[in-house]
């Protein structure tokens, strides 16, 4: 059998740009390296996604799907060029801000600085009297890169796929029963009208219909857990 669209793989991953700059991992050793010098402790967990889904590049699932699954673990080198990675360089994404946007929000802006703005990543590329130039290009834009990329194994387990899918889409664990074809997800009231937009997603991946129910919010939502019941 090989690996198709819809699939869920766990893999451990390391990209780095032509230049074998590090950029991105799930590795212990990496990211210790990606992260020298700031003082936290490095939290690695494995990475399950759903190929086809946007969860990786595309590019990284377009390679995968059609590879055998019987010979898990198995290692993977993948150069991918800009237009295959994170896209060309615009120029029209590099914008001018009046420096007093910042000044409104008690931000000094300084070239280098990474930050965010409606959602969209970008960097200050120079700061000159009243004006800002920024650049909302990703930044590995216009960059050849590589992966390595190890697939672990195929996952078959429904709640181990369920949990990696809502944390990609929301950000957070959230609490869940399954109930015959149905599966049932515990929402604060803030999230409701937004997670009932994904139903069809969860009947087309999961063949699972979707109920909402609207619960109180928690003080520490790390102590969710999942339920399942038959």
């Amino acid at each position: 059998m090989a690996l198709k669209n819809k699939d869920f793989i766990e893999i451990e991953f390391t990209g780095k740009t032509k230049e074998g700059e590090l950029f991105d991992s799930n590795i212990k050793e990496d990211l210790e390296e990606l992260h020298r010098g700031h003082n936290h402790e490095i939290d690695t967990k494995p990475f399950i996604f759903c190929l086809g889904e946007g969860m990786f590049l595309r590019s990284i699932d377009e390679f995968l799907i059609g590879k055998p699954d019987s010979n898990f673990p198995a290692t993977y080198e993948i150069s991918l060029s800009p237009e295959k990675a994170f896209g060309v360089r615009n120029s029209q994404l590099i914008q001018m801000v009046p420096l007093k946007v910042f000044m409104q929000n008690d931000t000094r802006p300084v070239p280098g600085m990474m930050f965010n703005i409606d959602g969209r990543v970008a960097k200050i590329l120079s700061v000159s009297g009243g004006r800002v130039i920024i650049d909302f290009n990703n930044p590995l834009a216009g960059k050849s890169v590589s992966y390595k990329i190890k697939v672990l194994r195929k996952v078959e387990d429904l709640n181990e796929k369920l949990k990696s899918f809502i944390e990609f889409l929301f950000k957070r664990d959230m609490k869940y029963e399954i109930n015959e074809k149905k599966l049932i997800l515990h929402v604060e009231k803030p999230m409701v009208d937004f997670v009932k937009l994904f139903s069809d997603k969860f009947k087309e991946i999961f063949e699972l219909e979707l109920e909402v129910k609207e619960e109180e919010a928690k003080e520490h939502a790390h102590e969710h857990v999942h339920e399942h019941t038959e």
